[in-house]
Order: C-alpha cells, then sequence, then structure tokens
C-alpha cells in the first residue's frame, strides 16, 4: 500500500511539473499570436456519393456473389454515364450551430461567400440549423448573410432538427421553406436582457461607485450603480423597440403569420408550430437528404478555423490532467 502511495505522490509531482511547463509554452505560443490574424479552410465533401456508398454498400452485402458482380458492374458504368451528363441539380449543405454570441457567423459568411462564387441560379443551399438564439447583433448579421443567398436567386431550405429559437428561428424565417423534426423546437419571437445589481450590497459594505456619462440616456440600467424608474422604463422601450424590429423581419418573409399569436416570447414543437405556420414541412435533415441522393449533387461546405498553438497546447493541457486523474482514480479503487 505504502509503494502505491509513493506511486501516486510521484505522478502527481510529475503531472504539475508537466503541467506548468506546458501552460508556460501555451502562455508563451498565445502572447506571440496574438497578433495574428487566425486563419482557417474551406472544405468541401461531396455528400452524393457517402449517402449513396452507405446504401449500396448494404445492398450488396444482402447479395449473393454472383449478384454482386451483376450489381456492381452495374453501378459503375451508371456513375460513368452520369458524370459525362452532368445533368443533375445541386445541393449546397452548411451546418450552424450557434452559441449565445453566434460567433459561428464568421465560418458562415465564408461559407455563403463561395456558394454564391460558384452557385447557379436555382441551386439549392441547405441549411441544417441548430441554435437557441443570443445575442441580436450576432444572429442579426447571421440573418443577414442567409438574405444574401436570396438574393443571388438560390432556393434556401432550414433543417430544424433540435432547436431554432429567437435568433435562431430569425435565421430560419429567411428560408424558402423551412422544415423540422416533429419534437424540435422553434419560435421564442422575444427579446430579453437581463444582469445583477451589486448596489445594496456595496452601499452595506460603504463602496461608493461612480459614473459619469455625457447623455441624458448613455446608460440605463447599471450593475453597480443605484437604477431608477426611469431607467428601467428607457431600458424597457428599447427592448420593445428590438422587439417590433424582430416581428417587422418575421412579418417580411411570413406575411400570413398572425404575430399576436406568436411573437408573444413563446416555443412550440415542431408539431404544433405547423399550425401557427411557423415551418412548413415536418421532416428531419436525414431524410431530406436521402430522398434526394440520387437526383442531385449534393456538397457539403464547411469553413474550419485553424487553431493557434496556444490552443492547441491548452487542449493537451486538459487531456493529460484527465489521463493523471483517471490514473489516481484507478489506483485508488
Amino acid at each position: 500500500m505504502e509503494l502505491i502511495y509513493e506511486l501516486i505522490a510521484f505522478v502527481l509531482k510529475a503531472g504539475v511539473v508537466v503541467f506548468a511547463v506546458m501552460l508556460i509554452v501555451g502562455i508563451v505560443a498565445q502572447a506571440t499570436q496574438r497578433q495574428k490574424v487566425r486563419k482557417g479552410e474551406l472544405i468541401v465533401e461531396r455528400l452524393t456519393d457517402e449517402l449513396r456508398d452507405g446504401v449500396e454498400r448494404l445492398r450488396l452485402e444482402l447479395m449473393d456473389k454472383k449478384q454482386r458482380k451483376q450489381v456492381e458492374k452495374s453501378l459503375k458504368q451508371k456513375q460513368k454515364q452520369e458524370q459525362k451528363e452532368n445533368t443533375k441539380k445541386r445541393v449546397f449543405v452548411i451546418d450552424f450551430k450557434g452559441s449565445v454570441d453566434a460567433n459561428e457567423v464568421e465560418s458562415l459568411r465564408r461559407e455563403v461567400s463561395a456558394i454564391i462564387a460558384v452557385a447557379k441560379p436555382g441551386d439549392t443551399v441547405f441549411l441544417r440549423l441548430e441554435s437557441p438564439g443570443g445575442a441580436v447583433d450576432g444572429y442579426g448579421l447571421a440573418a443577414a448573410q442567409l438574405e444574401r443567398l436570396r438574393e443571388a436567386k438560390l432556393e434556401l431550405t432550414v433543417s430544424v432538427d433540435k432547436v431554432a429559437a429567437s435568433g435562431g428561428y430569425m435565421m430560419a424565417v429567411v428560408a424558402d421553406h423551412i422544415q423540422a423534426a416533429p419534437f424540435a423546437f422553434v419560435g421564442s419571437i422575444g427579446v430579453i436582457a437581463q444582469l445583477p445589481n451589486f448596489h445594496r450590497w456595496l452601499k452595506k459594505h460603504d463602496v461608493d461607485y461612480e459614473q459619469v456619462t455625457a447623455g441624458e440616456y448613455k446608460r440605463t440600467l447599471s450593475v453597480f450603480g443605484e437604477n431608477t424608474d426611469e431607467g428601467r422604463r428607457k431600458f424597457k422601450q428599447e427592448l420593445e423597440g428590438i422587439h417590433q424590429q424582430f416581428k417587422a423581419h418575421i412579418q417580411r418573409y411570413r406575411p400570413d403569420l398572425d404575430l399576436d399569436k406568436v411573437a408573444t416570447g413563446e416555443y412550440w414543437t415542431a408539431q404544433e408550430a405547423i399550425d401557427y405556420g411557423l415551418v412548413d414541412s415536418i421532416s428531419t435533415s436525414d431524410a431530406w437528404l436521402m430522398a434526394r441522393r440520387d437526383s442531385h449533387d449534393m456538397f457539403l461546405v464547411r469553413y474550419v478555423q485553424k487553431k493557434n498553438l496556444g490552443e492547441r497546447v491548452g487542449r493537451q493541457v486538459v487531456a493529460t490532467l484527465q489521463t493523471l486523474t483517471n490514473y489516481i482514480r484507478k489506483q485508488q479503487s
């Protein structure tokens, strides 16, 4: 038992040394790369082949050897003929899994720009969207990127497998067609803002807080200062203004919606939302893609930002600590 404890102590010391070295390297790397622009690359994958290959592989496995050879030969001839004719419609698939600050819009705008540069009017863009919403400015910009696709005369279909609420629905509504999985959540057409206030705590501990502004409404509510009813009223008014803009945006693309019913901040499952006109059909993204695997050429377009050295070292530090933790738990059990 004493040997085990000594071994654990040694591993811990070694882990601390490794962690310290990697942390220093990470800090230095982050500092040297702080001024550098993070670059990425556009990745294009041919989804058609991937979807069809999976289906055909299963079919072939269910056949005897003689049948398999005949079908494989027929498939090769069919693929060659399709490549020669090249008359299929094209679908460009992009993914957007949004965070609260919608920083994914940087990749989205690059993907949209690339598609517009090569697509022809009538081509389809299929967006797999997942977002509970977030910052108005970020999601407003994301919706504007999707508007560029429509301006380029491209058909835009948005598919929601899990959630497209608030800012997520602000993006979805730009589409020519919105589909959603049966229990996906959509809606939440509303605006929310919240912040803590520490004024009473500061006052209790005799801490003064000074804030100097120029302009009557430069700051309406404060985290540390004493908030007033007038400030709250003005802040509420600003939120109502944003809500009105949100509703106008929805009405522009969905003029038949009854905003008094749907712009309440509530959200619904797709099965409920279809009755309100918030979505057009019930389906999953997988079903949509599989239904077009033979009739369309489909391409997955992704812009991937490269991780800098500091971020890579950080991930390695976390992985090392996790390995050490697992090892120690195993020794103690």
